[in-house]
């Protein structure tokens, strides 16, 4: 069922509980679906106001979540019992932020320069209204600068937070309501402020909500500064590169052209002052990245965590011995996992080149980023958040979306287990053994995900996205939706959609 609404009266939207079974469950608890002669055009909320709603309310409960750990007082492991552990006040300290120094310049740090940048413009004044006694923090019954620098981080990430939900409902204008997916994905409620991320996702979704609206230069300008905040977003114009390269139209081409080489080019006017002013403090990130080794709840963690036998003791053997093997040599474990990222990355390229149908923007990109985590060395817990936006763009289905967000909270409550085990805590419930099995059920609900997703390229029939004849919602220049650009697009037997 589609309805017309006061928003955009020219756009007809999907109503959730007529075209996902889920939410048609979910609905019987408020009187069930939608009536079929219901009407949506004079309601005072539109699906864009609840959806920042239903956005700002989580942001509000992650604060409260997170609220045991804010004043620093972190006595007998309790970040990690309470789970509420935050980067965003451990590093206010680690970076010396509350001692004045500047980032990069005064102190290395091991984010890149747009993150870094977003720590020095909340930590610098927070430090300075201390410093000059013009608030006084340490009065009993005032929060202190950590708590302080916290919340005003928190505050941000909430404002990127809402961006995010806005760019996906403004990209999906025959279904905005996939944004309620973006609003209340449970892994948000627990990790929406663990670090900066949100800096970069929102970038992102604006990125992509640009190209989409065919500003091919805004959108590289977007895709540059994520990039310049986390590594990832760069990931996902490869895809696009490629798709133009499909479309084969000047246009499509000089659209990803001008996406590029403006991307580049923001890219290296943020980065290239600070390579040159501070470079041991810029090439950190890099560094760093290529020293760490085998992290939590990765798939390379869960290869030298498996069960092989019983060693003489009678205690658990673990690890498969090439795993363990790579566990002690990094560079031929980088090497292993960029091999292993590449193959993906070939097979992604053959999907986009080869599908029968040229496949959606939004599903390249999760394929692109969630492959990325399954191969990396690296998977930190809010890592999640980087796939929750392209994975509704790429596959809106609450089930198999649920399943998975179960999986992060199952790894999100067992890792914090783990920490309090390995630190030397009395107070861990459950045995390592959970965690690895935690580990290897995140890995694999991603891994089922990037599989449903590969599915419905191959059989676009089966994708909810394309039925009613819409093409590619993200596409931009790519779209080919009857009406918009391409009126033949009915008459093509291999693009048609069955319904």
């Amino acid at each position: 069922m589609t309805e017309r609404t006061t928003e955009r009266p020219d756009v007809e939207i999907v109503i959730p509980s007529h075209s996902d079974r889920v939410v048609a469950g979910l609905s019987e608890a408020a009187g069930g679906p939608l009536g079929r002669h219901a009407t949506l055009r004079r309601r005072f909320w539109t699906p864009l106001q609840v959806i920042l709603l239903l956005t700002t309310l989580v942001f509000a409960f992650n604060w409260v979540q997170k609220s045991p750990c804010r004043d620093g007082a972190w006595d007998n492991y309790d970040q990690y019992r309470n789970a509420c552990y935050t980067d965003v006040l451990a590093l206010y300290y680690a970076e010396k932020l509350n001692e004045g120094y500047l980032p990069y310049l005064d102190h290395e740090v091991e984010y890149p320069v747009l993150t870094g940048l977003m720590m020095g413009a909340i930590g610098l004044p927070v430090h300075a209204l201390i410093s000059s006694g013009a608030v006084d923090f340490l009065t009993p019954g005032h929060p202190n600068e950590g708590t302080v620098f916290y919340d005003l981080t928190a505050l941000a990430l909430a404002g990127f937070g809402l961006v995010t939900a806005w760019a996906v409902v403004r990209s999906r204008e025959r279904r905005p309501w996939d944004g309620a997916l973006v609003a209340l994905a449970p892994a948000v409620f627990v990790t929406a402020t663990v670090n900066w991320d949100y800096l970069a996702i929102g970038l992102t979704a604006l990125a992509i909500l640009a190209w989409s609206r065919e500003r091919p230069g805004l959108s590289g300008v977007l895709f540059g500064l994520a990039t310049a905040a986390k590594f990832y977003p760069l990931l996902i114009l490869g895809p696009l590169v490629l798709l133009c390269f499909r479309r084969r139209t000047p246009e499509a081409r000089t659209s990803a052209l001008i996406t590029v080489s403006s991307g580049v080019f923001t890219w290296l006017v943020v980065n290239v002052p600070f390579a040159i002013m501070a470079p041991d403090g810029w090439s950190r990130f890099f560094r760093l990245s290529s020293e760490r080794p085998i992290d939590w709840g990765t798939f390379w963690y869960i290869g030298t965590h498996i069960p092989v036998g019983r060693t003489a003791d009678n205690k658990p053997d673990l690890g498969l011995p090439p795993f363990v093997w790579l566990g002690d040599h990094i560079p031929a474990l980088n090497a292993a996992a960029w091999l292993l990222y590449a193959l993906c990355c070939i097979g992604i390229a053959a999907l986009i080149l080869f599908a029968p149908r040229r496949p959606r923007l939004g599903a390249m990109a999760f394929l692109v980023v969630a492959t990325f985590l399954l191969t990396n060395k690296v998977w930190s817990q809010q890592f999640v958040l980087w796939l929750i936006p392209l994975a509704v763009l790429a596959r809106p289905r609450w089930r198999a979306f649920l399943i998975w967000q179960a999986c992060e909270l199952f790894y999100f409550f067992s890792f914090y287990q783990i920490l309090i085990r390995v630190s030397g805590g009395k107070n861990a419930v459950l045995p390592e053994a959970v965690f690895t099995l935690a580990s290897l059920a995140r890995w694999l609900s991603v891994a089922v995900m990037c599989g449903l997703v590969v599915r419905e390229t191959l059989k676009p029939e089966l994708d909810v996205v394309r039925r009613d004849g819409v093409d590619d919602p993200e596409g931009g220049v790519l779209d080919e939706t009857p009406g918009r650009r391409s009126p033949q697009l009915e008459q093509d037997p291999v693009a048609a959609v069955a319904p």
